[in-house]
């Protein structure tokens, strides 16, 4: 047998590999399969370093469905949850506050420390709970006079941890 005939039925098998009908078809499941990576990955808030705690399920679980920031959106990711394409962020499973110098506001019983670093050079409400275990922190992209009424909105679920320490101002050491 001669070395072209001998590589012949080889030719022949990967024409039929490679049809027209077959490589669209590749093509389509390749494009499928990318563009689901992508929307997943767009739905996906990074955890925080305790997000997978008990609690964290429980405060997730008990989330409204509308805050004034918009509808909840599909979020992946353990104990987080967003609303109105990610104008609000909920992250629960964030390292406890330590004391600190930074505004303290009282939602409803819950304690919320703002970090003003990052409102001054983000222009965003970032928000953590103070003496709860694990804490939980609220990032709002938004009108700050609206933060008030999110965090109100939020403490049915939040209030699940319990506090175990208040924040302190200084007309309470006086």
């Amino acid at each position: 047998m001669r070395p072209e005939e001998a590589r012949e039925p080889r030719r022949r098998t990967l024409r039929a590999a490679f049809t027209p009908v077959r490589v669209a078809l590749a093509g389509v499941v390749a494009a499928a399969a990318v563009s689901a990576f992508l929307v997943v990955d767009s739905h996906r808030i990074d955890s925080a370093p305790r997000g997978g705690d008990a609690r964290c399920s429980d405060v997730v679980d008990r989330l409204p469905d509308e805050v004034d920031a918009g509808s909840r959106d599909w979020a992946l990711g353990d104990g987080v949850a967003s609303w109105g394409d990610r104008a609000l962020v909920l992250r629960c499973g964030v390292d406890e506050l330590q004391p600190s110098v930074n505004l303290c506001v009282s939602a409803d019983g819950v304690d919320w420390v703002l970090d003003e670093d990052r409102m001054k050079a983000e222009g965003v409400s970032v928000l953590t709970t103070y003496g709860r275990s694990p804490a939980v922190e609220v990032t709002y992209d938004g009108p700050r006079e609206d933060v008030g009424g999110i965090l109100v909105e939020l403490n049915g679920a939040v209030d699940r941890i319990p506090q175990q320490r208040r924040c302190i101002g200084a007309s309470d050491t006086l």
